[in-house]
């Protein structure tokens, strides 16, 4: 079986001169990437936080990754506005410390986050907490992040390009193409 380095340098490749970019990243994002998939994988609930300005791009993989045109299980994701439609009103540890009691009774601790967008954001902050978190984070260095810059001109084509990767490298996972533990 194939290493999940070793994959994921021959599917950028495969992807063209477009994913140069990434190439020179492939450490980063192979490294949070194989524990993001490694958590799914263990069947753990993913709960997707985006920053405003990325709200599209969380629309946009709701309604992707779980498609009907999919073969293969489905993934159990959801908005961290479907269990507390009032996210954006938070403020202050108290209500994060509630929002997260509330979701670790819900789901048993059997869940992660994804958070995609500015450091900076408040809307990180939940997901900041979680040490099993998963991030596309910006302007800022992050423990176990996979960062980009807010500023990048073609920012908005490179998440589609790295959701493009994951869904292959999810589907490769999930299938026995590769063993994201190595």
């Amino acid at each position: 079986m194939q290493t999940f380095a070793q994959w994921s340098l021959d599917a950028i490749r495969e992807e063209g001169a477009g994913l140069s970019w990434l190439e020179e990243q492939r450490f980063d994002w192979t490294t949070t990437l194989s524990q993001a998939l490694g958590q799914i994988l263990e069947g753990k609930v993913l709960i997707i936080i985006t920053d405003e300005k990325r709200k599209w791009f969380e629309t946009y993989i709701l309604s992707t990754i779980n498609s009907v045109s999919v073969e293969r299980p489905l993934i159990p994701i959801i908005s961290v506005e479907s269990l507390y439609q009032h996210y954006n009103t938070i403020s202050g540890g108290e209500m994060i410390d509630l929002l997260d009691d509330m979701i670790s009774l819900s789901y048993s601790d059997n869940y992660f986050f994804w958070y995609i967008g500015k450091g900076d954001d408040k809307r990180a902050d939940l997901a900041k907490r979680k040490d099993s978190s998963y991030f596309w984070i910006f302007d800022e260095d992050f423990h176990s992040a996979f960062t980009l810059k807010s500023y990048d001109p073609i920012l908005d084509i490179k998440l589609l390009q790295l959701f493009r990767i994951f869904n292959a490298s999810l589907n490769a996972t999930m299938f026995g193409e590769v063993d994201v533990s190595s």
